[in-house]
């Protein structure tokens, strides 16, 4: 049996909810688009190796992003070379470079998720449960975390922060409740002395993400 990881790596482009794909240059599934990953390397733990086949296979460096264990995928088909376990992780960021494929794989981009998951069998191996699975945990960590502000500038807007709601959810919110709750909550938010006029109109302030790691109320959809 043989250990692997898989990534699914999120964040927001040109105002929709994007995963990190590669074109497989190698049997099986070769041709075909797949999440960033491989197999566990001896002596190497799984977050090591998570980062190491994200830079290999795309160019892009972990140490850029949140990342998190997802889940643990085992089911005896999954891989058509031998029994194997991948042991998935997901990752969010803001402003991520456009990637560049390495080692065995062809091809590397960013793909609008609700293209990826609107055609059954558009990934190789099981990925796609698993990229349905990453995008869950990214909405629901929405609702009791602060992550949000991982899709956003180091500065950002309430705006550009509710943007990102909208498009993780998939939903519209309303800019005034949505302003009087995220402010309310303790410790999300830092204001800042600066603003800014990229949302357009009149000069919005900037804000930074507080000390707080768990939203109370939760933030919920």
């Amino acid at each position: 049996m043989a250990v692997t990881v898989d990534l699914v790596v999120l964040t927001v482009r040109a105002d929709e909810l994007q995963a990190l794909v590669i074109r497989r240059g190698e049997e099986p599934f070769r041709g075909e688009w797949a999440l960033p990953g491989g197999f566990l390397d001896p002596g190497e733990d799984l977050p090591t190796a998570a980062a190491r086949e994200l830079e290999e296979e795309t160019g892009i460096v972990a140490d850029r992003f949140h990342l998190e264990q997802l889940a643990s995928y085992g089911a005896p088909d999954r891989d058509p070379r031998m029994r194997t376990v991948t042991v998935a992780y997901i990752a969010l960021a803001a402003d991520l470079p456009t990637p560049r494929a390495g080692t065995d794989a062809a091809e590397a981009a960013w793909r609008p998720v609700r293209e990826l998951l609107a055609t059954p069998e558009t990934l190789a191996f099981d990925h796609e449960q698993i990229l349905r699975d990453g995008v869950e945990r990214a909405r629901a960590k929405l609702e009791y975390t602060p992550l949000a502000a991982a899709f956003c500038g180091r500065e950002f807007t309430i705006t550009e922060l509710r943007r990102v709601y909208e498009v993780v959810w998939g939903t519209t919110l309303d800019p005034r409740n949505f302003h009087r709750k995220i402010t309310g909550t303790t410790g999300f938010l830092e204001p800042t002395d600066a603003t800014t006029t990229r949302d357009g109109g009149r000069p919005a302030r900037l804000y930074r993400v507080g000390a707080a790691t768990t939203l109370h109320p939760p933030f919920l959809r």
